[in-house]
């Protein structure tokens, strides 16, 4: 069965935040750390991954992704709060 991540990288604490879906979230952050492709993570230097979440099934993950992206900003915050309370980058060591 494949496992399916929903994702939200940042540039720092409270800043400006990039929510993305990946059937490898080690990979992506990793991407995203090496500004491989231009876009709005690498202009804005959104490398910190500070949140996730595993879907098994895609539809859901992209659901649950779109969703995420209409929240208002406090709400993503609280999201990211209540996880990871610290906005330490989960991809750090890989």
């Amino acid at each position: 069965m494949k496992t399916y991540y929903v994702y939200i990288l940042t540039n720092c604490k409270k800043g400006t935040l990039y929510t993305g879906v990946t059937n490898n979230v080690e990979r992506r952050a990793l991407e995203h750390k090496s500004e491989k492709n231009n876009g709005f993570s690498s202009k804005y230097k959104t490398q910190k991954l500070v949140y996730y979440e595993l879907h098994q099934d895609i539809r859901e993950a992209i659901k649950r992704e779109k969703l995420i992206k209409k929240w208002r900003r406090d709400w993503e915050l609280d999201l990211i709060e209540k996880n990871n309370s610290e906005w330490m980058d989960l991809a750090e060591s890989w």
